[in-house]
């Protein structure tokens, strides 16, 4: 089944190859996404770009007797930039209220 889907989306877009370790296969998934474009700065001089960005989703695991478990990827970079915002927020909170108590 798996196999299937892979061939749907395209086995190097969004799954890895797999990894085979004792009686556990592996899967990788990853997020794919890309983008591209034309653009004319002047009359007669045109440009093009693209890119692409991969982001790891996590894992399926196949284990001896099929049974499949999704393992989510921590994305610890998001979780920083998560925790640097609600600080700063606070910190905004913080200054305006001793602020307003200076009035």
């Amino acid at each position: 089944m798996v196999a299937a889907v892979a061939d749907r989306l395209g086995r190097d877009q969004v799954f890895g190859p797999a990894v085979q370790n004792g009686d556990t296969t592996l899967l990788p998934v990853a997020r794919v996404r890309a983008g591209g474009g034309v653009g004319a700065a002047r009359p007669g001089a045109s440009s093009t770009g693209a890119g692409a960005v991969a982001r790891p989703l996590g894992a399926f695991s196949i284990g001896p007797s099929g049974k499949v478990a999704w393992h989510p990827a921590v994305d610890v970079n998001r979780i920083v930039l998560g925790g640097q915002l609600a600080f700063a927020a606070v910190l905004v909170v913080a200054l305006r209220r001793l602020r307003g108590r200076r009035r």
